[in-house]
């Protein structure tokens, strides 16, 4: 009963906040879109479009630790999308280095790199952090609640 009404009140939280619901799930959208789009351009990079190697090059297994957090991130989990948000800065910073060190179509997969992990990491942030406020203000209204019940204690 105890997490019913705590999950009732997260709901309440992030339902309040400025953009509700609906800007939970956009940027749950945002954040998938985004990683299966980064997914696609890691592989076809390394693959086809512009590989170190004529042929392909191992370069393309950097798509796998993308591809472990994609079904967290499309289940909207907020531990996956909290670990792939750190996950993606790898990407982003070599987004960066290939599009400033590398010429023609390579560097412009670069800066396509640098954009997709950028649209994930804004809208993976986007997400969770109304469930990080709410839990926030949880934590904080049990630990007023447990004051008033017992005021002789000395608080921490």
């Amino acid at each position: 009963m105890k997490q019913a009404a705590k999950t009732a009140e997260s709901v309440s939280a992030i339902s309040d906040d400025a953009g509700g619901p609906r800007a939970c799930a956009a940027a749950a959208i945002g954040a998938a879109a985004a990683l299966v789009a980064l997914i696609v351009l890691s592989i076809a990079w390394e693959r086809w479009l512009a590989p170190l190697r004529p042929g392909g090059s191992a370069l393309v297994l950097k798509a796998l630790p993308l591809a472990f957090a994609l079904p967290g991130v499309l289940r909207r989990r907020l531990y996956t999308l909290q670990w792939a948000s750190m996950l993606i800065l790898l990407y982003f910073a070599e987004g960066i280095v290939r599009g400033m060190s590398d010429a023609g179509l390579s560097a412009a997969l670069g800066w396509a790199e640098t954009a997709l992990a950028a649209a994930f990491l804004a809208c993976a942030l986007a997400y969770v952090a109304p469930f990080k406020r709410a839990a926030k203000a949880a934590r904080r209204q049990a630990e007023t609640a447990e004051a008033q019940r017992s005021p002789d204690l000395p608080s921490p």
